[in-house]
């Protein structure tokens, strides 16, 4: 893998100079020693050929410290009437070009993704990227209640991108469903990680509320401090003039612990 910087905007007045960093997988054996350092795929620029990722704040679970918390015992019990069934499939068995299976992902889509986001064009590039390995499909004989495509290599599994049907949101905490079951699976297949995506923002704070043997990528390691990643989401809609190395109290005790 090779990484590069990209400069930001610079603040003299705080000697912050602002780059986001990047890395480019080179070979698909990479993926768990991207994810391992904080990275994540970039799919905003539908013309880049090579799967790029972003560093960012993001949230894994540590599968050996995963039990089911009251949380995901309460959302089994909601979604237990439905009997879904979950069955795993590499990309390359499955038909990535169904139009039932497109038109349900551009439903939800449509509804879930705001701006426009996930158009019809960058999902099929998000399908034809290397990373994203295989479909996992929520079903029930011939009803299907969701997708995640995944992207599962080695001892790590990335929980990319979901789709489901909504009308199952509420009355049965179907999304929820789906991650919780996700992760149980990949500990029954022996996984060491399960990495849940970026974690900013309040709306970002039922990922560390329901799920345990969490921690998050906090530029250096992955840190299991939950009332810390619990205020950082709280808060970051909050404007901040530095970084936040340069709003630590005790700056030497920090770097001590790198």
């Amino acid at each position: 893998m090779k990484l590069f910087f990209s400069e930001n905007q610079p603040d003299y007045s705080t000697y912050t100079f602002n780059y986001a960093i990047y890395c480019v997988k080179e070979q698909q054996t990479e993926l768990p020693a991207i994810y391992e350092q904080g990275f994540l795929p970039y799919t905003g620029n539908l013309a880049i050929e090579k799967d790029i990722f972003y560093l960012a704040r993001s949230l894994r679970v540590d599968l050996e410290r995963f039990v089911d918390s009251s949380e995901n015992r309460r959302v089994a019990r909601k979604a237990a009437p439905l009997n879904i069934s979950l069955k795993v499939e590499r990309k390359q068995d499955f038909d990535l070009k169904d139009p039932a299976f497109i038109d349900f992902c551009m439903s939800y889509a449509s509804d879930r993704f705001s701006g426009n986001a996930m158009t019809l064009d960058r999902l099929h590039y998000v399908f034809g990227k290397e990373t994203g390995s295989h479909i996992l499909t929520f079903h029930e004989e011939d009803k299907v209640y969701g997708y995640v495509f995944a992207a599962i290599e080695g001892n790590m599994l990335h929980y990319w991108f979901a789709f489901f049907d909504q009308a199952y949101l509420k009355s049965h905490s179907l999304g929820k469903y789906m991650m919780w079951q996700t992760i149980t699976w990949a500990k029954e297949e022996g996984l060491d990680h399960v990495y849940l995506g970026t974690c900013y923002g309040k709306h970002s704070l039922y990922k560390v509320r329901d799920h345990k043997g969490l921690a998050f990528f906090d530029g250096s390691c992955w840190n299991q401090d939950i009332p810390t990643i619990k205020n950082l989401c709280s808060t970051d809609s909050e404007s901040i003039d530095k970084d936040r190395f340069k709003l630590i109290s005790e700056p030497n005790l920090f770097i001590e612990k790198l």
